[in-house]
Formats: structure tokens, sequence, C-alpha cells
């Protein structure tokens, strides 16, 4: 007679177990992104979920355990050397990018949205710090464009990649590619945010 042999088949007792997704959201006030994030806040405001100097603190999390990072609104309250602390943890905490089939990034990035320097909204709210954020901070964060431009600058640790776009005014948005372009490049109040994708470089 031979003995039967029982395969343990998966289940959901003896599956490993697949931690959730780190996701933070920076300086999120009472609007935290949804309820699959960290709401993270200097203020204890209600939802808020971790209470901690986003630009002084070291976050409490390992190097390279965050999955994604939304930052939207906050990054023009930070002093400049805030800010320069913020894309350093940044640095630290993400993941590297992952990709799906497609070519998308769903996995290892942060997406910064703050006011367009050229619209109204950098500077009606009192507490955004000079200088205002622009597309032109983005190439400081990288290590080699550091080393040939800015040497002096030694507070940066970080090397990011960043892509950007733009939100644009209601009445640009209708108007051609051409008009937005010529528009964005030369008109105040034509972009109303500036939206930028942030990842580790490989």
């Amino acid at each position: 007679m031979t003995k039967k042999v029982v395969v343990n088949k998966p289940n959901k007792y003896n599956e490993p177990k697949v931690a959730a997704p780190i996701k933070l959201d920076l300086g999120c006030g009472k609007n935290k992104k949804g309820a699959d994030w960290i709401g993270v806040d200097v203020i204890d405001f209600e939802g808020v979920d971790k209470v901690f100097n986003i630009g002084k603190a070291k976050w409490p999390y390992k190097d390279g355990s965050v999955d994604e990072v939304h930052a939207s609104h906050f990054v023009e309250h930070l002093l400049p050397a805030e800010r320069i602390h913020f894309v350093n943890e940044l640095q630290r905490v993400l993941k590297f990018p992952e990709y799906n089939n497609a070519g998308a990034m769903v996995k290892g990035f942060c997406t910064m949205i703050v006011p367009h320097w050229a619209s109204q909204r950098a500077y009606g709210d009192l507490t955004h710090v000079w200088p205002p954020v622009s597309e032109f901070w983005f190439y400081y964060l990288d290590k080699e464009w550091r080393a040939v431009n800015a040497p002096h600058n030694l507070d940066y640790k970080c090397n990011l990649s960043v892509t950007w776009g733009y939100n644009m005014h209601p009445e640009i948005q209708s108007r051609n590619v051409e008009f937005q372009q010529e528009a964005m490049k030369w008109k105040k109040e034509a972009c109303s945010d500036i939206i930028a994708t942030i990842s580790k470089k490989v």
C-alpha cells in the first residue's frame, strides 16, 4: 500500500504575509488623501496619523521602505534648509521605482504639488516661504548636476530624478497646445500649480 502524500496548498492561514504598502501624505492637514494613506503633519489635526516636523526631524521610516509619497501644497511652507532636509529624507526612505507593463511608475515615487511661482497662489498665503518653488530647483536634486554646476551646495545628499507638468488656469486649458506653451513661458497666471514626480535615480 502506497502512502498518500498530502500537499499543503496555499490558503489564508499559511500564505506568507505581505506587508501593506507604506504611503505617506506629508503635510496633509485635515484632508488626508485616503484611508490607505498615512497622514503626517506637524499639527495634530483630526485624521493625522503621525505628528512630527517633516522639515527638521528624521522621518520614522526605514531606509527604502516607503512605496509612495504625496505632498500637496506643503513644500512651499518650508524654509530653504527644510526643503533640502525634505529631499534628503525622501531619498533615504523611498523605494527604488517600479513600473507596470505599460511603463507607468507604480511604486517608489513622490508626487509633489506646489503653487506656480508666477501665480498669485504662490504669494497670497503669507505662511508661504520665500523663494517660491521653481522648476530650476529640481536640477539641484540631481547629484551629477550639482557636482558640475553647484559644488558649493554640500547640504544636499539626494540623487533624485524629477519630471514635471502644470495645472493651468481654466481659461488656458481650453486653448490649443501652441497657445498654452506660449502662455506658460511668458504669461503670469497661466499656470496655477507645478506638479512634479520625484524618484530615486537608479
